[in-house]
């Protein structure tokens, strides 16, 4: 799976391994993954799995932290304030180092750029639209969801985790690309959203598949598009929502990252466990059958996507005026 993202570069990962003064140190007791998210979501299981597979690699015990609250800051922070060894990394998100920057009204309680060292892309996480079959709407497909919202000006309605989450953007994005109107309806997380989507109280919702895979497969949810560039393994019929809005292709992605002014020397080792790990038949598995794509790249990568995402997400928020609450 993905061969050549997760070889790539490897050879040079293979030399940020070699032995020297700044490894010496590293790994030399438990490591610490803060995940600032609740339990049961795509970020907890992802860091559970992290965890699961890199502790045999770099020969420690990893430990989960979970710290909720400010969009995952709470956790980033910890991890700003540890000492810069290796042992204490952030799950990142793309809401954390490329959506909250730019929103108007957010404040950071850290400078994410300086105070956080990117270490690598971990996953990435296409959006998939899912609707209530309960909906007044009862729309099946992309056409007819646009057709319904041309014709009903303002009266569908979609759910998020939050104001300004990746859930939302994606819902303004598709507003803008359908040239439709719809109601956002922001929820305190994920889980209360989904319940309301299932009953029938919102239409639908777009976010990150593992968290609607239960519900699509026990009938409470119907999935109706995917926002990748390809088809899911786990819908292989399910359409594209860039078949009817070329411009709508919406990843979340997830990596990790550490304490500003971590060296080189314990990033490539960081990058060079976790290509290990992506290599293992085993993790793939386990990422793919809950909707995961694995994309281990370089740090420059990593700190190229978090740049392009800035300035697409930017240019959303600015056209829709979205604020901070």
């Amino acid at each position: 799976m993905h061969r050549r993202t997760v070889l790539r570069g490897a050879s040079a990962a293979a030399l940020a391994v070699a032995a020297g003064p700044a490894l010496a140190a590293f790994p030399e007791r438990d490591i610490r993954i803060l995940c600032g998210f609740a339990a049961g979501g795509t970020a907890d299981l992802l860091s559970r799995l992290i965890g699961e597979f890199v502790g045999p690699v770099l020969r420690q015990n990893v430990v989960v932290e979970t710290r909720t609250g400010a969009s995952g800051m709470i956790a980033a922070d910890t991890v700003a304030k540890a000492p810069p060894d290796g042992h204490a990394v952030s799950l990142a998100t793309m809401a954390m180092h490329s959506i909250l920057p730019v929103m108007p009204g957010v404040r950071m309680p850290f400078d994410i750029d300086r105070d956080l060292t990117s270490i690598t892309n971990v996953a990435n996480i296409y959006n998939i639209l899912v609707a209530s079959p309960a909906s007044a709407a009862n729309f099946k497909t992309i056409p007819e969801l646009i057709a319904y919202g041309k014709a009903n000006p303002g009266k569908l309605t979609y759910a998020s985790a939050g104001n300004g989450t990746s859930q939302h953007l994606s819902g303004e994005l598709f507003k803008k690309l359908a040239g439709i109107d719809m109601l956002h309806v922001p929820y305190r997380g994920g889980a209360p959203a989904i319940i309301d989507i299932t009953a029938g109280r919102t239409d639908m919702m777009f976010g990150n598949m593992p968290e609607f895979l239960g519900q699509i497969r026990g009938g409470g949810l119907r999935a109706i598009a995917f926002g990748a560039p390809k088809q899911s393994p786990l819908f292989p019929d399910l359409p594209l929502i860039s078949a009817t809005l070329p411009d709508f292709t919406v990843r979340n992605w997830f990596g990790l990252a550490g304490p500003g002014n971590l060296s080189a020397e314990i990033v490539g080792r960081w990058n060079a466990a976790l290509r290990q790990v992506a290599a293992n038949p085993e993790f793939q598995k386990r990422m793919t059958e809950n909707g995961m794509e694995i994309i281990i790249g370089s740090q420059a990568e990593f700190l190229d996507t978090v740049r392009t995402d800035r300035a697409r997400w930017g240019a959303v928020i600015r056209e829709a005026g979205i604020k901070a609450d």
